[in-house]
């Protein structure tokens, strides 16, 4: 009976000892939960939300990512709108990257907020702007999507690829968002 309990025991310990080595591996290398402070980027995330990060495949235009913020001991979230070799330019609220003008949907919401001859994002280059023509190479150039509140690569310039914490996959919605009761 006494080697059947310490049997039992032994099965436990080992369970949540594999448990643990597993989600410290999946945490370090592949996707780490996080939650939101500020306002930067709403109205797509909002102060407290929680998310995802992924920590593997390749950063494109417009993917949102967290990084270790260059200006402070903290991370921030933004979205990517200059890779490594591109020039950017925001012309009468309109964005083009390497002279091809996109259209930014995400903005809709806070461009509806504002006098229709103002302009929600300043005009600028990131000559102008950083002193360079294109995005070096290793680095990004971020912008929140709250574009008049939004401390961003306007601001502090160009953040390095080896800061990225990694990519926001999705957002946890809480269970009474969901209809769920708790």
């Amino acid at each position: 009976m006494q080697k059947d309990i310490k049997s039992e025991v032994f099965s436990w310990v080992k369970s949540i000892l594999f448990a643990l080595i597993i989600v410290f591996i999946c945490n370090q290398f592949l996707f780490t939960p996080v939650i939101v402070k500020g306002k930067s980027m709403e109205p797509t995330y909002e102060n407290n939300d929680r998310i995802v990060v992924t920590k593997i495949g390749k950063i494109e235009h417009f993917d949102m990512v967290v990084f270790h913020a260059p200006d402070a001991d903290k991370k921030y979230i933004k979205r990517v709108i200059g890779l490594p070799g591109d020039s950017v330019e925001m012309k009468k609220d309109l964005l083009y990257i390497n002279g091809k003008k996109y259209t930014e949907p995400y903005l809709k919401t806070k461009k509806e907020e504002i006098p229709p001859e103002e302009n929600l994002t300043e005009n600028f280059t990131l000559q102008n702007l950083l002193g360079k023509s294109k995005v070096p190479n290793g680095y990004l150039f971020v912008m929140g999507d709250n574009r008049r509140d939004s401390w961003d690569g306007r601001r502090f310039g160009f953040i390095s690829e080896e800061s990225l914490v990694g990519k926001v996959e999705f957002r946890f919605y809480p269970l009474n968002e969901l209809g769920i009761p708790q």
